[in-house]
């Protein structure tokens, strides 16, 4: 792996957790390195999820679809972020998502054993990945509580304000999938919005 990719992961876990030189030397020598091209796809239904993955470049979407064959795009993931299918990859049972490169993007996977060493060796990993775990519910909660209170228009501001590269970066069938409107309701509200600044 390459020195930047330890690097970045080394100070992404840092604004967290303290670690020493060993225990983040033992940390990082638990991943391994996955580069994955644009429009392939990283894990398939009824797949066992063995490892979650942290972003060191790129753009991922995490989707499901339906009985109808029908699209719903629940997880973006650029760097600093971790996506896998975490109901799998918790419960070690079979894949219902697919993790699916939106860009050309370097990854770190971390297996769910080596995980579970780590947590022994290293008891403070628990409380690491404990917060990102709790940050990810709170901001799942909060996406499903706007579905429900508010308008496609305040969804669609909340949405670049929360997540602003991430609007530049990914189409806008992307955003209108995951906001649950059409694409050409997303387009009607950007322009209403441009006319308005």
């Amino acid at each position: 792996m390459a020195i930047s990719m330890h690097s970045r992961l080394k100070q992404h876990v840092s604004e967290i957790i303290d670690l020493n030189e060993v225990e983040i030397a033992e940390f990082l020598s638990l991943f391994t390195e996955k580069t994955i091209k644009k429009r392939n796809i990283l894990i398939s239904p009824n797949e066992l999820v063995t490892e979650e993955y942290y972003v060191v470049k790129g753009c991922l979407k995490a989707y499901y679809l339906d009985e109808h064959g029908e699209k719903h795009i629940i997880q973006f993931a650029i760097e600093d972020w971790w996506i896998s299918d975490f109901e799998a990859f918790f419960t070690q049972q079979k894949s219902k998502l697919y993790i699916e490169a939106i860009e050309d993007s370097k990854l770190l996977g971390i297996n769910y054993n080596n995980l579970q060493i780590l947590y022994t060796r290293i008891p403070k990993f628990e409380r690491f990945f404990r917060i990102k775990t709790t940050a990810a519910f709170i901001a799942q909660r909060n996406r499903i509580l706007s579905s429900l209170e508010k308008s496609a228009k305040r969804r669609y501001l909340d949405f670049c304000k929360a997540y602003p590269t991430i609007e530049k970066r990914v189409a806008n069938y992307h955003i209108a999938n995951y906001l649950g409107v059409k694409p050409e309701s997303l387009s009607r509200i950007r322009k209403k919005i441009d006319r308005l600044s």
